[in-house]
């Protein structure tokens, strides 16, 4: 597939492809911390700290990658709702995230790295350089190409 055909649909072909895979990233980080947060059994939740600077790592590689602050948007949503499904109970009365201390430190410390990922996105899409723009008028010569006093 030539996607430098010039062809009009290509362009935004692309852009849904790299927000949906973003997005899938997300999921995929949520189911996969959903079932490992609590995988060291310490007193202080190394696993779901992991897991947190992982999203948090995501989301400002996708702002950084699609040079807007969606980039970081997508991913984080896609990580919210897998692990905010997983947390919640079933009929059956199990609970993939429990309500312990590495249970919290994932749902709430992953809410928050996805939080501060889209702030720093946007104070690093504020400072970042817009296009050039000339502020200077164009000067104006007669004919015998001489500028007017």
């Amino acid at each position: 597939m030539n996607v430098t055909t010039g062809k009009r649909g290509t362009g935004m072909l692309v852009t849904v492809g790299v927000y949906g895979v973003l997005f899938l990233l997300g999921v995929v980080q949520g189911v996969i911390g959903s079932f490992q947060y609590s995988r060291v059994p310490e007193p202080v939740p190394v696993a779901a700290l992991v897991c947190c600077a992982v999203i948090f790592a995501t989301c400002l590689l996708g702002a950084w990658a699609t040079r807007s602050v969606s980039g970081a948007i997508v991913p984080g949503m896609g990580w919210i709702i897998a692990s905010f499904v997983l947390s919640m109970p079933v009929s059956n009365g199990s609970v993939i995230i429990t309500a312990t201390t590495p249970g919290k430190w994932y749902l709430y410390g992953g809410t928050l790295s996805v939080a501060v990922a889209v702030v720093l996105a946007f104070i690093g899409a504020a400072r970042r350089p817009g296009r050039a723009v000339e502020t200077e008028q164009p000067r104006i010569t007669g004919r015998s190409g001489t500028q007017p006093k």
